[in-house]
């Protein structure tokens, strides 16, 4: 299950008559847009950090991309582009990975190599200088207001969060061995690689991808032009 399908599975209906109304554009959205009638921009259509190239400002009624800013070069100017192509009134929702839950304080990502980004809520000391408070990046953008802010973490862990920013041990090759051997069982894959995941994890500090478990870890923000 991916990260999209994932998040409309906890969105409410009243969330979703509130917000996914008009004309919609989903940047990033794959094959999967987030309604039947969103619009889909993604990388066969052209560069979404220049996307008013490719579509015309003020046209939409909501702009929705989820995991797709943390893979823009310049998150800024990127998000002033789609920004950009809200009419007066009109709603963004934006979903990106939170830097404690899903980097897990180790950069760059160990789970998603093309991340150039990493985001959160807090103010809390950065992973690197490409790590992003989102708030305050949208609080530069003119004309926006925030309308909610939430860490959306069903299914997560905590005791699987890693607190250090490297493991702490190097396991021994026969366990990555296993690893991949227990992925060519049908069916029991999942449930034996989870173990040797938790082992490891609690042994040796190897951190845990838990988006491969069906949890979540993102941040969701809704914002609207309001100028």
């Amino acid at each position: 299950m991916n990260e999209s399908e994932k998040t409309r599975k906890i969105r409410s209906a009243e969330f979703i008559e509130k917000y996914f109304q008009g004309n919609i554009i989903d940047i990033g959205a794959g094959n999967d847009p987030v309604t039947s009638d969103a619009e889909i921009f993604d990388l066969k259509d052209g560069d979404a950090n220049v996307i008013s190239r490719y579509k015309t400002k003020n046209t939409y009624d909501l702009v929705h991309s989820s995991h797709c800013l943390e893979h823009m070069i310049d998150a800024k100017t990127a998000l002033n582009e789609w920004w950009s192509l809200l009419k007066t009134g009109g709603y963004m929702i934006l979903v990106v990975p939170d830097n404690d839950l899903y980097e897990q304080k180790i950069w760059p990502s160990i789970f998603n190599n093309d991340h150039k980004h990493s985001f959160t809520l807090t103010s809390q000391k950065s992973l690197s200088s490409l790590s992003i408070n989102i708030i305050s990046l949208l609080k530069s953008i003119p004309d926006l207001k925030i309308i909610s802010q939430e860490i959306q973490d069903h299914g997560y862990c905590y005791n699987l969060q890693n607190s250090n920013p490297t493991p702490r041990l190097k396991p021994p090759k026969v366990f990555k061995i296993l690893k991949e051997l227990l992925r060519l069982m049908p069916k029991l894959d999942n449930f034996l690689i989870f173990q040797l995941e938790n082992y490891l994890f609690h042994k040796y500090g190897i951190p845990v991808d838990q988006t491969k478990r069906n949890a979540l870890a993102q941040i969701q923000i809704v914002a609207q032009k309001v100028g």
